[in-house]
């Protein structure tokens, strides 16, 4: 109890801090840390490494600052990115911040009609675009900003020629700080503003379930094109003032070997997808290795995944769970004040800063231990709670009628030691490699296409990614299935949608489930789906 006390002060001080009225972004995340401070080292393709310093970081961010304030740039206005990971990235999002606007983080993955949405649903000012990705960015109310050698009058030269901008800008701790999209079952994206004080949960996530300390060798492996990747690789390490690793490039097993060999990582945390693709990969585990901590989050840790890990690591991975509107709220902490023995199929207990529980269907009211009932969190008991809702959008359903406990639509179950389990969602996003993915922005593309006459987008199971997108389509009149027709689909999804996102299969049918009252019935497709799995044969 002592300890939980003195953890909970630890949290209180954190808050207090991203809270107070004159929070200041740059100051909080660069300008308060040691120049020569390592902030990112950047692993490149080929295996080479890069360092970049605090003190760096500041003088580049002050320079995109200027350029920022150059183009109109002010407190409030919306800039976005359509990067990787660089240090063009961590430069130009020091700079918005520095000026007290306000961030909008696009996956590199996104095709134009995607990122166009998003743009136009935050308003945004500024683009900035990688040079492989600017041809995906539309015309529209902003301005855009290459990044990249390969753009000689881009970004590199737009910032060398500008003034410095040497102050920065508080915002204040309900000043707003990132404006990020998050895919749902049906409708558009969801815009969710996340104020400054946001960060405090993010840095206690860091501390408390990571577990990092001051001699840690980091690194988060998720995309910073979402928010687990965006604030635990690069926004929480510059608050506690961490240094970060942050490879270029997709998910390589080899690769990745040779980076937590090569740098001596100790914390190391990635979705379960990931630890998954190292256990199939015929590369042999290095020798040497310093890992002391390892984490997973986005999607269910299986049980055979800490098999493989005890087995040829040594430890354990510690499965964490969380919401872009929330943060990270369940898991099994690393810190040695907070660690609880690691559960098999088991989310964990609530972190610091938050209290969980499961409810009964349509109330207020606890569900009884054992049983299944809807995941929600105590409002009241959560200090590090910011979101109050979807911007524009309804978002009574996120809510208990009194207003007392957020419902994250998934289902859980609370056992008698207080440890919980997933249950299952209960809504229609696919969770795949950690990525959520909002069937509505599948269907919508697919039925686009001249071919279909209906669709249905639901999780299929797979063994590497957990889930995997797949398609029950209803074609028109005087067109017939085919290998070709169903690439073509893919294709579509792929130019029109996100790299992504595009279903693995495709299944021809001649009809979709439906209720009486017309609505298709999604249930019934994903159970087709499983069984098919488990007997081997196909559902066409």
């Amino acid at each position: 109890m002592k300890r939980d006390r003195r953890v909970n002060a630890q949290v209180s001080d954190i808050l207090k801090v991203f809270s107070a009225a004159g929070a200041d972004p740059a100051w909080l995340l660069c300008d308060r840390h040691p120049s020569g401070a390592v902030a990112f080292t950047f692993v490149e393709s080929d295996g080479s490494t890069s360092v970049l310093t605090f003190g760096e970081l500041r003088e580049r961010s002050q320079r995109f600052a200027g350029l920022l304030v150059e183009l109109g740039v002010g407190r409030g206005d919306r800039v976005a990115t359509l990067m990787g990971k660089s240090v063009d990235l961590v430069t130009v999002l020091l700079g918005i911040w520095r000026v007290g606007a306000v961030y909008t983080p696009l996956f590199t993955a996104f095709a134009t009609e995607a990122v166009a949405s998003r743009l136009a649903g935050a308003e945004a000012k500024v683009v900035v675009a990688d040079v492989g990705h600017a041809g995906k960015v539309p015309e529209g109310n902003w301005t855009l900003l290459v990044a990249g050698i390969e753009a000689p009058d881009g970004l590199a030269a737009r910032i060398a020629g500008a003034q410095p901008f040497e102050g920065s800008t508080a915002t204040g701790g309900d000043g707003a700080f990132v404006h990020i999209f998050t895919s749902g079952t049906t409708g558009a994206p969801k815009g969710v503003v996340h104020p400054l004080r946001y960060v405090a949960g993010w840095e206690a996530y860091l501390r408390f379930a990571l577990g990092v300390r001051e001699d840690s060798v980091y690194w988060c492996g998720a995309d910073p094109g979402w928010a687990y990747g965006l604030y635990s690789a690069v926004v929480a390490p510059m608050a506690i003032g961490l240094r970060s690793v942050l490879q270029r490039g997709g998910f390589d097993a080899v690769a990745t070997w040779r980076v937590l060999s090569r740098l001596g990582v100790t914390d190391y945390t990635a979705a379960p997808t990931v630890y998954r693709a190292l256990r199939a990969d015929d590369a042999p585990v290095p020798e040497g290795l310093k890992l002391r901590r390892l984490s997973s989050a986005g999607e269910p840790l299986t049980a055979e995944i800490n098999e493989w890990a005890e087995e040829a690591l040594g430890l354990r991975v510690h499965d964490h769970y969380g919401q872009t509107e929330l943060g990270m709220t369940i898991g099994f902490p690393h810190h040695r004040d907070l660690e609880v023995p690691v559960v098999p199929q088991a989310m964990g207990v609530a972190l610091p800063g938050w209290s969980v529980t499961v409810l009964e269907e349509g109330t207020s009211t606890a569900a009884a231990t054992g049983e299944p009932g809807l995941l929600a969190v105590d409002i009241a008991g959560s200090p590090l709670m910011t979101f109050t809702g979807y911007g524009g959008r309804d978002s009574s359903d996120r809510f208990t009628a009194d207003g007392r406990f957020y419902l994250s639509g998934d289902l859980a179950v609370r056992t008698a030691d207080g440890t919980l389990r997933f249950s299952s969602r209960d809504d229609d996003v696919i969770i795949m490699a950690g990525y959520r993915i909002g069937p509505f922005d599948v269907e919508s593309v697919l039925a686009q296409h001249p071919v279909v006459a209906e669709c249905a987008v639901v999780a299929g199971p797979d063994p590497v990614r957990g889930e995997v997108v797949e398609a029950f389509v209803v074609l028109r009149n005087g067109f017939e299935p085919s290998s070709e027709l169903d690439r073509e689909l893919q294709d579509h999804v792929r130019e029109h949608y996100a790299a992504h996102a595009y279903p693995r299969r495709v299944h021809v049918v001649p009809a979709l489930p439906k209720t009486a009252s017309g609505k298709i019935q999604r249930a019934e497709l994903r159970r087709s789906l499983h069984e098919a799995s488990k007997s081997g044969r196909s559902t066409r």
